[in-house]
């Protein structure tokens, strides 16, 4: 079990965590959730049916981790238009896309961060300071989609598009400043494999 998770019986997943890797993987959903940002009724006064009419952006983020986040539907990488017209009309197909649907993703991204948060924050340490996390099915599910967020935003740091690109990252030297970022966007992509195979039957 330690650094892979491993099914459970009935369901769910476990695996075992030192306390360094409850620390980092707790610290990168909290800065997940920093770059997410809050809802747009985030106020416990606000209308609660006002979230329900509130519209998204309209525009795709300028940073580029959240424009991976959040990416276009109908333009960007691998999509081509083949007249200017064409190319509008795809740009504002995007931005209504983007307006009825991207605060429903941020909340979606927004909760499965926080389930990460919460069921680390409800381990008891051992005297080595790691612990046990077992998951049920459903929150395996939130820890996935999470897992993928936060490799899809370090690859986006680390400028990984391919398979190429992951490659190059294994031949890094030590003494490169990204180096331990690298080391977390791999050991959180072998976490995110092995949590996929507990999912299938």
């Amino acid at each position: 079990m330690p650094g892979h998770f491993e099914p459970l019986p009935g369901g769910g997943a476990a695996v075992a965590l030192d306390e360094v890797e409850i620390s980092i993987i707790r610290s990168l959903a909290v800065q997940l959730l920093e770059l997410i940002g809050p809802g747009p009724a985030e106020d416990a006064s606000a209308d609660p049916l006002a979230e329900l009419f509130a519209e998204g952006p309209s525009e795709p983020p300028s940073d580029p981790v959240l424009r991976r986040l959040f990416p276009d539907a109908y333009s960007g990488p691998g999509v081509t238009a083949d007249t200017p017209e064409r190319a509008e009309e795809q740009r504002a197909h995007s931005a209504e896309f983007r307006r009825f649907t991207e605060n429903d993703l941020r909340a979606g991204k927004r909760e499965n961060a926080l389930a990460v948060i919460r069921s680390l924050d409800a381990l008891t340490p051992g005297g080595d300071g790691g612990a046990v996390l077992e998951l049920t099915p459903a929150q395996s599910e939130q820890w996935l989609r999470a897992l993928n967020d936060l490799r899809l935003a370090i690859g986006s740091r680390l400028d990984v598009v391919d398979e190429d690109d992951t490659d190059r990252l294994y031949r890094l030297p030590d003494e490169d400043p990204r180096k331990p970022m690298v080391m977390a966007y791999l050991w959180l992509g072998g976490l995110q494999e092995t949590l996929v195979a507990t999912l299938v039957p």
